[in-house]
């Protein structure tokens, strides 16, 4: 099993403060294009951000004479398992093959992590009793809401292996960040300067949208163009005391 990334305090608290949509950007200057889960959304807005190093669970078809109830008795049963092992201040990230048809968990598993101390928990299908996971003081992600149990679709088979989720690759370690709107994937080893370049570009954003609130064009101000604007962001961080 993959030793789990550590992250460091600033590092956690620069990803805290921005956007998954300027995660992105920064994110697309580095040339990768495919890094926000797609058709996975907040069970609950109005959060903080969700930031952690994932922890990865691997769903595959379900077949009926390997799958029957009575397999969760089993204490190592690869769901049963990854809820009693996710590490604190991980994101558990669950493949379940964009199906939403079946639950991939449902409120007690996501109240066990929740008390554990997990950062959050994500999955490309669906969550059973999701009115109740969305009032646990968890971050959770799914597609959409459903109500049978995995077992009649998904096979839990593996614990902390690289997955697709939501179309997108994930490596265990990898950095998981989900805010309002989406949940994004940054390689463990460019967490510190995308997290970096993305305090940057936040700071600039909040400046320029308080220059077009004011009036200002977009010529010469988004992007940069015009040297009196860099001159005058400068000044505004000083005022601002950013």
């Amino acid at each position: 099993m993959n030793q789990m990334t550590i992250l460091a305090t600033d590092v956690r608290n620069k990803l805290s403060a921005v956007s998954a949509a300027t995660l992105c950007t920064a994110l697309y200057k580095r040339g990768l294009r495919n890094q926000a889960l797609q058709d996975v959304h907040p069970l609950r807005t109005g959060r903080a951000n969700m930031v952690g190093p994932a922890y990865t669970l691997r769903y595959i078809p379900a077949r009926e004479d390997l799958n029957p109830l009575d397999v969760f008795r089993d204490p190592t049963h690869p769901q049963r398992l990854g809820v009693e092992s996710c590490p604190a201040d991980a994101v558990m990230v669950m493949d379940s093959r964009k199906d939403a048809r079946a639950a991939s968990a449902g409120s007690i598993l996501i109240a066990r992590l929740m008390v554990r101390g997990v950062a959050g928990v994500v999955t490309d299908g669906g969550f059973r009793d999701s009115a109740d996971i969305a009032a646990l003081d968890i971050p959770a992600y799914h597609q959409r809401p459903s109500a049978p149990t995995n077992l009649t679709l998904h096979q839990a088979i593996d614990l902390n292996v690289p997955i697709a989720c939501g179309d997108v690759a994930v490596w265990p370690g990898d950095i998981i960040v989900g805010d309002d709107e989406s949940v994004v994937v940054i390689p463990q080893d460019i967490v510190d300067e995308v997290a970096t370049d993305a305090l940057e570009m936040t700071c600039f954003e909040d400046f320029v949208a308080e220059q077009v609130r004011g009036g200002a064009s977009i010529r010469g101000l988004y992007p940069a163009t015009d040297p009196d604007v860099l001159e005058r962001f400068a000044a505004w961080r000083v005022d601002v005391g950013r």
